[in-house]
């Protein structure tokens, strides 16, 4: 998957021996990385021209057009043991459950000699362990699996629950460590931070909206306060427009990475708000930027890191206005808890989030699973 946290983890390898190749899984084309990596990209091909209601099939009735799309176009499966065949992988390592592990498994189970590694992301257990037909997938690629990290240690309960009995490699988050040092000059100090950022995600996951609605009913309360909104769905932004709010929007494609962290460096609270996840990747680039979070708690796995109260605040009910109305109020109310803790969360980032360490940690993945 081209994600910014599947290059990023990719770049921890740059200087290694190890001869490196990603298959383009979901046909999005090549992906921008560093240069050792030999990819294979522009593999689709049709066998029959397409169908009309094909899409529609393979949505609505997906088991039975999971049986027919070898028939109709070059599977994922087909194009994964061509590699295999031309290459002799010692590993093979997916990111990610639902796009880029189902589509292998047929391949992988031909091939029980070839390890591989499956990367754990948000919410592959979590939500999907709960629908009957993603359950029974699910325990198949497990099954197969020979090591699994996660972003978070409930997923590794969650995986052995699912008849996980291969090795587990450690908590280590899917986008890698933060390079500290570089982001300094991003970081105003705490008493210049006037503004709080939030995550502006609605869809199956997000409640970003919620968060909006939260601020909305307390906007006399912030009159001292930037409110900014990233990563915006259609729905946040007509909700903003609609009602007049004086906050500065982006969508989803309206900041860069640097251009967020950047953003992060000048605000005093980041809120992030789902009903699914595992450690939030962006939530961690918060607390790195110096921002104090509040975030919701999907089946614990936030709470891993924040201690409520002490070096951040959790929604327990992400579908609460009034939670989320509260926890604002308590953070902005309390200035000298949200320094303090900054101050332990710098601790914490230089313990386990700088590059170096978790830069260790990721080579020495690979190490262990060629042993």
């Amino acid at each position: 998957m081209p994600s910014i946290h599947a290059i990023r983890w990719i770049e921890n390898l740059q200087g290694t021996t190890h001869e490196l190749y990603w298959f383009d899984v979901l046909g999005r084309g090549k992906m921008e990385t560093i240069n050792t990596v030999q990819q294979f990209t522009d593999w689709e091909q049709r066998k029959l021209p397409y169908i009309k209601g094909e899409y529609f099939m393979s949505k609505k009735l997906p088991s039975f057009y999971e049986r027919v799309e070898p028939f109709l176009k070059v599977t994922a499966n087909e194009q994964l043991e061509k590699i295999i065949k031309a290459i002799q992988p010692d590993i093979i390592h997916s990111f990610e459950m639902q796009s880029c592990s189902y589509p292998i498994l047929k391949t992988m189970t031909r091939y029980p000699n070839v390890r591989w590694i499956y990367s754990c992301w948000g919410n592959d257990l979590f939500y999907y362990k709960n629908f009957k037909r993603n359950n029974s997938k699910i325990k198949k690629v497990l099954n197969r699996v020979n090591y699994i990290h996660t972003d978070c240690y409930r997923d590794f309960v969650i995986a052995k629950e699912l008849r996980f009995n291969g090795v587990c490699l450690g908590v280590i988050p899917t986008g890698g460590g933060f390079k500290l040092d570089s982001l300094i000059e991003y970081r105003l100090p705490f008493e210049k931070r006037k503004t709080i950022i939030v995550k502006g995600y609605q869809h199956q996951f997000g409640r970003g909206l919620l968060i909006v609605k939260a601020l909305h009913s307390i906007r006399s309360e912030l009159q001292n306060y930037e409110i900014v909104v990233f990563g915006a769905h259609k729905e946040v932004i007509e909700y903003i427009d609609n009602n007049k709010l004086p906050y500065q929007v982006y969508d989803r494609h309206g900041l860069a990475h640097n251009e967020l962290l950047a953003l992060m460096g000048k605000s005093l609270i980041y809120i992030g708000n789902s009903i699914s996840d595992g450690m939030p990747n962006t939530m961690l680039e918060a607390i790195v930027m110096g921002a104090f979070p509040i975030q919701s708690n999907p089946g614990g796995a936030t709470g891993e890191i924040i201690d409520h109260g002490k070096n951040g605040l959790l929604i327990e009910n992400p579908e609460s206005i009034e939670e989320i109305k509260h926890l604002i109020r308590f953070a902005i109310l309390n200035p000298e808890m949200i320094e303090k803790a900054v101050k332990t969360n710098d601790a914490m980032v230089k313990e386990g989030l700088d590059y170096k360490i978790i830069n260790n940690k990721i080579v020495s993945i690979y190490e262990m699973s060629m042993t």
